[in-house]
């Protein structure tokens, strides 16, 4: 604000002066502006009057009106600049609106053309696209391919320019600087870059440094022969490669060890990767494989003895005992391998570019290694105890090493948890066949197990074929020559066995095996003359089932051991012994027996000894025993070979026929014995035994001696009989024996005189005839032809007219016996009648004449 300084005091003072500026200083206090405006008037009193004038406020009163003019005109004036600056800007935000507005529309255009663009590049054959999009995406791949193309012409002249400065290098001055400078910067990369050069320069060394590979044979350059260059040249290329190359392998393979102690898998995977280019990564396999801890123990541990005890080794030796299963040494090697398998596959899968090979490479090292060294030592030891002790081991080996490889397919190992690839499983099959290879080649392994049968049934049989090669043999005949087969195959058993037991190399564990077996005491120094019983000639079902179940753990032994093509092969080597053994050997031995006896008392002077027919039904039982395991096992095992199966079919079918035709011949046989024996016995019968005179003697006496007897021979069969056969068999053959027992009753009582007191014994000894008949299942016909003898007691005791009336009632004319019609024929009754006393009477004469 400016004041008036003029020296003369005016009329009408002049009003302060001030502008805008003045008020916007930022120092600008309006107390102190006041003040001012105050002293400025009393300053110009003071000096224009005296100095004890009273107060005027006229002065005042002017200034503070004319400030209040001008503060009023700065006021309009700052409301016309602030209504100006107003407009501005609303015509700035007007303008901003449409400026926003323009750049959001651009924006938008240039999104749909992005999004246009991204489609076409995605899909360059859509229809729907605008052509525009379609040039524009098509561009942009073009020009990508023309740079991505560039892009590799200059790295491959980069490094075409780097190797043939090394070429120079190494076959100019002899060194790899280059290269060496690359390695000792360190990093998987230029290792890798290391490797794949110094590989091109091995090739180049090899078309270009003739001389180094041992080849003077080079292309002519300028009219010289790279021979003649190389006479120049004092640097062996070759070497120095290969030193290079040896150097950075060995370096890769220790930076390998020391990330794999780290568990640096990453590292340890540009380490195989770059080892891969030297030898296909054979060295650091190498190393992998060897130096595993797994292997390095287990080699300590190689040589340790077979773990199982004696009482194990025993029962694995015993034939009736089940197998104790895999050797202790063995499962638990076995077990081990199984977790490091599992556990190796997943550090194998991230150490390895190519984890299959690797995994491949380990698998050969465990199985052809670890547990191949420790399967010969295990089965060298079964070896000694026994043949069945290294079958059984051999077996349960087998399972339990196949149960590791289907668990290791199960797991997956390095594409767990998927199953493993098709090429680890066929590995991990190969191996397992190549283990039991040796053992299962040819016809080496199914010997095995017919050597091992041969010994348990000749050691089982020993007893029972002592017994029947001393038996009282028929002397001379046609059974004699039938039978002569199975004697030799007997008596080849029995020499077999004791040849075997002879032997040198039977282990002493196995010996005594053979002796318990048999039932032979060591002590016996002569076995050949040892006592035996007759029970010990006997057939018995047990023995049969112990021989169906050596013989089923040897059919399921070849089925997991063996080939499956060789199946039909090997179950008709176990079909031809079982037959030859249970079959001729044991079953006919004993029906050949029993058919001799029975033959041999055909014509018997004395009651004849039927103890022989108890053994007819154990021969059945067994054959039949034998021709189901037959049928249901072995036969249906070879349904892959025709050929072979109709043989066993065949040979089974033909042993069966031959059994059943012997029990046949005893039983036909018997049926003579019996018959010839009853034969005998009724012509004993005393002519007087039905004439008697004393009718006392008559009434106190049941049977005559002759039926007495005869009935308690048929009650001795009846027993003997059922032990034999039964059900149907025991009614045919029963129903049979009756009818011929019938017949002789017949034509006996036809030969004797009866008067009315012996009618009653002849009455008595019918009954008596019939009761003991009927005690056996008979057929309703033979039952009805048996029922027909009390017909003829009732003959001998009726008066005329009784007899009158049964002659009505007799078969019809034609009939050929009175047995075939089931009634008496005239024949026979007249027979009868005229077998009475009082046959001469006129009543019994009337009725005679009436037939």
């Amino acid at each position: 604000m400016e004041r008036t300084s003029s020296g003369s005091r005016a009329l009408f003072p002049k009003a302060p002066s001030f502008t805008i500026e003045d008020f916007s200083n930022k120092d600008f206090i309006v107390r102190d502006f006041v003040d001012d405006l105050v002293e400025s008037v009393l300053s110009s009193n003071r000096r224009s009057g005296p100095a004890q004038q009273a107060f005027d406020p006229k002065p005042l009163i002017r200034t503070f009106e004319n400030v209040l003019q001008g503060l009023s005109s700065l006021s309009e004036e700052l409301q016309a600049r602030e209504s100006d600056l107003l407009s501005q800007v609303r015509r700035a935000e007007t303008q901003h609106d449409q400026t926003v507005d323009t750049l959001g529309r651009k924006l938008e255009q240039s999104i749909d053309q992005f999004e246009a663009l991204d489609l076409t590049l995605n899909n360059p054959n859509e229809n729907e696209r605008v052509s525009r999009g379609e040039g524009g995406g098509n561009i942009a791949v073009q020009i990508g391919e023309k740079l991505e193309e560039l892009d590799r012409k200059r790295r491959r002249a980069l490094d075409a320019n780097f190797l043939i400065q090394c070429w120079l290098q190494v076959s100019e001055f002899g060194e790899l600087t280059l290269l060496q400078s690359i390695q000792n910067n360190g990093g998987s990369e230029n290792k890798v870059k290391c490797a794949v050069v110094a590989h091109q320069l091995m090739k180049i060394s090899q078309r270009l440094d003739a001389l180094a590979w041992g080849n003077s044979n080079g292309l002519h350059r300028n009219g010289a022969t790279n021979g003649d260059v190389m006479k120049e040249k004092i640097h062996n290329t070759r070497e120095i490669l290969e030193k290079f190359c040896e150097t950075l392998e060995q370096d890769l393979l220790k930076q390998f060890n020391n990330s794999y102690r780290k568990q640096n898998f990453d590292d340890m995977k540009e380490c195989a990767k770059v080892l891969y280019d030297f030898n296909r990564g054979a060295s650091v396999i190498a190393v992998f494989v060897n130096q595993h801890q797994f292997f390095i123990d287990r080699d300590q541990l190689i040589t340790d003895e077979v773990t199982m005890d004696g009482e194990t080794w025993d029962q694995l030796a015993d034939p009736d005992s089940e197998p104790p299963g895999v050797e202790p040494s063995l499962q638990s090697l076995i077990d081990e391998v199984k977790i490091v398998m599992q556990e190796e596959s997943f550090i194998i899968k991230r150490a390895f570019p190519y984890y299959e090979t690797v995994l491949i490479k380990f698998i050969q090292r465990v199985f052809q290694q670890s547990i191949q060294q420790r399967l010969e030592l295990v089965l060298e030891k079964a070896n000694t105890i026994s043949s069945l002790a290294f079958l059984r081991s051999l077996h349960s080996s087998r399972s339990y090493i196949g149960a590791l490889v289907e668990d290791l397919k199960a797991h997956g190992l390095t594409e767990h948890p998927e199953p493993c690839s098709p090429q680890i499983a066929q590995t991990l099959d190969q191996q397992m066949e190549e283990l039991f290879v040796p053992y299962i080649v040819g016809n080496s392994y199914i010997e095995r197990e017919k050597k091992s049968l041969e010994e348990l049934f000749n050691s089982l049989l020993f007893k029972y074929n002592i017994y029947h090669s001393r038996r009282k043999k028929a002397p001379t005949g046609f059974m004699a020559s039938l039978a002569q087969q199975t004697n030799q195959l007997m008596a080849s058993a029995k020499d077999a066995y004791l040849e075997r037991l002879e032997s040198s190399d039977l282990t002493p564990t196995q010996k005594a095996m053979m002796l318990r077996v048999a039932g032979v005491q060591e002590t016996d120094k002569n076995k050949n003359e040892i006592e035996v019983s007759e029970s010990e000639g006997v057939l018995s079902t047990a023995t049969a089932k112990r021989m169906l179940t050596w013989l089923a753990e040897s059919v399921r032994r070849t089925l997991e051991l063996g080939s499956q093509s060789d199946t039909p092969k090997d179950v008709a080597i176990l079909l031809n012994l079982l037959l030859t053994n249970m079959g001729q050997v044991y079953v006919e031995t004993a029906l050949e027996a029993a058919l001799e006896k029975a033959t041999s008392q055909e014509n018997a002077k004395t009651e004849p000894d039927l103890s022989y027919l108890p053994s007819v039904r154990p021969a059945v039982t067994i054959s039949s025993m034998m021709n189901r395991f037959t049928d249901t096992v072995l036969i249906r095992l070879a349904e892959s070979n025709t050929t072979v199966r109709r043989s066993m079919e065949a040979q089974a079918k033909m042993s069966i026929e031959s059994v059943e035709k012997k029990a046949g011949s005893i039983m036909k046989s018997t049926v003579d014995v019996i018959v010839n024996w009853v034969s005998k016995s009724l012509a004993t019968q005393k002519k007087l035994d039905f004439l008697p005179k004393d009718e006392l003697s008559i009434i106190e006496s049941l049977q005559t001696p002759t039926c007495t007897q005869i009935c308690l021979f048929l009650s001795k069969c009846t027993r003997l009989i059922s032990q034999a056969v039964d059900g149907a068999n025991l009614e045919v053959f029963s129903s049979e024996l009756a009818l011929e027992i019938q017949r002789l009753l017949f034509e006996h009582f036809k030969k004797f005189k009866v008067n009315a007191t012996g009618g009653l014994m002849v009455t008595k000894d019918i009954a008596k005839y019939v009761a003991t008949l009927k005690e056996w299942p008979l057929s309703k016909d033979v039952e009805a032809a048996v029922e027909l003898l009390t017909e003829i007691g009732y003959l001998f005791i009726i008066g005329p007219e009784a007899l009158r009336e049964r002659s009505r009632n007799l078969a019809a004319a034609g009939a050929a016996s009175s047995v075939a019609a089931k009634k008496l024929v005239k024949a026979d009754f007249k027979a009868f009648i005229q077998s009475r006393d009082d046959a001469r009477s006129v009543g019994v004469q009337s009725v005679l004449s009436s037939l």
